[in-house]
């Protein structure tokens, strides 16, 4: 019985990794696509952005969610795979970078309020985690 949930423990953190790394790779194509491929999906425009939750900051609501959803997932296989990938400065970077390279993305434009949500995105998780532990 233990091997049995032993193994079972094993699988779910091999699959929450896989989860992870493929939302890397979403993460970096809609972020890089001279576009907004989920504009393209939804409404049929590559230029215009979808606003998941109505809000004065518009689409920068969706950065804060997808970061925190990246962080939470890191923080979650960290304590089985500890690599650079997993790393919340590594995040923080990666957040920031994605953002700067929307300046010379075509049909692409940079915006501080994109860089505040996807900084917040991360911090927040991390916050959160160190005030429940």
């Amino acid at each position: 019985m233990y091997y049995i949930k032993l193994v079972m423990k094993n699988i779910i953190f091999k699959l929450l990794e896989y989860i992870y790394y493929f939302s890397l790779v979403i993460l970096f194509v809609l972020y890089l696509f001279p576009g907004s491929l989920i504009g393209y999906f939804l409404y049929g425009n590559l230029g215009q952005q979808p606003n998941l939750i109505p809000n004065p900051i518009g689409t920068s609501i969706n950065h804060f969610i997808y970061f925190s959803y990246i962080t939470i997932l890191a923080t979650a296989i960290k304590t089985r795979v500890n690599n650079i990938f997993t790393d919340y400065k590594i995040i923080l970077f990666v957040a920031f970078i994605l953002e700067i390279l929307h300046f010379i993305v075509p049909n692409r434009a940079f915006e501080y309020y994109d860089l505040l949500a996807n900084m917040f995105g991360v911090i927040i998780v991390l916050l959160l985690k160190k005030i429940i532990k």
